[in-house]
């Protein structure tokens, strides 16, 4: 027996995870993005938020991420120190380096990452 969701039951169901703590635009952008998946791969999933948890994570924006993610984000991501905060080459660098390690989902609000 299956029950289907809907965007926002997905995004409810995120939200009431009480050991989690997404926005509820973040949920929402990720409940878009795991049903788009799961259209691309044609393949029902289970919706189970103590995983989804553990798979992706919330943040403000790209450079938050950076900071949390790496101890020196600017030398890792071989970003110059004469490129100053709030400059796009930044976030297009750490765009890049997501893009080709794991999952990122951009919405007006921030971000969210997949560990890798």
């Amino acid at each position: 027996m299956k029950t289907t969701l809907a965007t926002y039951d997905i995004a409810n169901a995120l939200c009431a995870d009480e050991f989690a703590s997404w926005t509820r635009a973040g949920a929402l952008a990720l409940a878009e993005h795991l049903e788009e998946m799961e259209e691309a791969t044609g393949e029902e999933m289970e919706l189970d938020v103590v995983a989804i948890r553990c798979d992706f994570a919330e943040y403000e924006s790209l450079v938050n991420w950076a900071s949390d993610y790496f101890v020196n984000w600017r030398g890792d991501l071989d970003i110059g120190p004469e490129l100053e905060e709030g400059n796009p080459e930044i976030d297009d660098a750490i765009r890049d380096f997501i893009h080709e390690n794991g999952i990122l989902i951009e919405f007006d609000d921030g971000v969210i990452v997949s560990s890798f």
